[in-house]
């Protein structure tokens, strides 16, 4: 009985060792046929600790000055430069954010040209980021909002542009070298009026237009955001929504009464980015800063 009972431990061991020896082996070939995933960017040279000084001007509207971040830090733009200085090994890096609230790219023209601060800034700038157009898109919506159609927006769109190589002429004439980052915009209108599919078709048209303008500049790249925006972390929410619209009831604050909303959007109004929004902002500013840091990053 006892000689029985010592097989079986025997067994029992040989067993387990063989077990441990075939998992050794599994993961031994799955780690070569699948090595550890590597971060997609990352910083291809950093600056020795202390070594470089960095100033970054932020320009455009409510998006820059960070209307709806409830920690009320600016939105975007000092998640980005902490998050430089942090990757980079930067001495220090140096914001001015000129983003006012209900500016058109209009009233931001005037200011580049009236503003001897801020064209003292964008001189000095080693790069630039750019937020317009939301305001722009918002003031035909309103203009045209009982007769809305496409149309009525393709007039617009094009002196958009306009105005937008007219800003983008003149921030190279004060600065030749300095990057510029255009954020494009995005499409929060379905909160509100959810009934307006085609919004989404204007915003798509009005980003690929401003996209083809700032490709024709030199060292200055288009930043998409509404994918990141558009339908919330989730992507529940939109005009692709399976809501079921023909039940759903707006209230007077814009909101749904079946509970329509947007995670990365700031709830008391529905249309800015909230924290996890400019978070989002940032990530992709970030992201584009590393693939072009040549233009940045090594001064001479």
């Amino acid at each position: 009985m006892k000689r029985l009972t010592a097989n079986r431990v025997f067994n029992w061991l040989w067993q387990g060792i063989l077990v441990v020896i075939a998992v050794i082996l599994v993961y031994a070939t799955l780690n070569r046929l699948f090595p550890a995933a590597q971060p997609i960017l990352e910083p291809t040279k950093k600056a020795e600790a202390g070594a470089i000084h960095l100033h970054y001007v932020a320009l455009g509207d409510s998006l820059t000055e960070g209307v709806g971040d409830q920690s009320e830090r600016g939105g975007f733009v000092p998640i980005v430069a902490e998050d430089l200085q942090s990757r980079y090994n930067l001495s220090s890096i140096e914001v001015d954010n000129y983003g006012v609230s209900g500016d058109r790219s209009t009233q931001i023209l005037k200011r580049l040209r009236e503003d001897e601060k801020l064209r003292k800034s964008l001189k000095d700038a080693d790069f630039i980021s750019l937020t317009v157009g939301g305001n722009d898109l918002m003031k035909v919506f309103q203009d045209n909002f009982f007769s809305l159609t496409v149309k009525k927006f393709v007039k617009p769109r094009t002196k958009y542009t306009q105005r937008i190589e007219t800003l983008l002429t003149e921030i190279r004439d004060l600065n030749a070298s300095a990057p510029i980052y255009m954020m494009g915009i995005y499409n929060p209108f379905y909160l509100n009026f959810p009934d307006i599919e085609d919004m989404q078709t204007i915003v798509d048209d009005w980003n690929e237009a401003t996209k083809e303008t700032v490709e024709s500049f030199e060292h200055t790249y288009f930043i998409p955001i509404n994918d990141l925006l558009y339908q919330g972390l989730d992507q529940k929410v939109g005009i692709e929504s399976n809501l079921d619209k023909t039940t759903s009831t707006t209230d007077s604050s814009g909101g749904s009464e079946l509970g329509l909303a947007n995670n990365v959007l700031y709830e008391e109004d529905n249309f800015h980015p909230n924290n996890i929004g400019y978070q989002l902002m940032a990530n992709a500013l970030r992201d584009e800063l590393i693939k072009t840091q040549a233009d940045w990053l090594e001064k001479d």
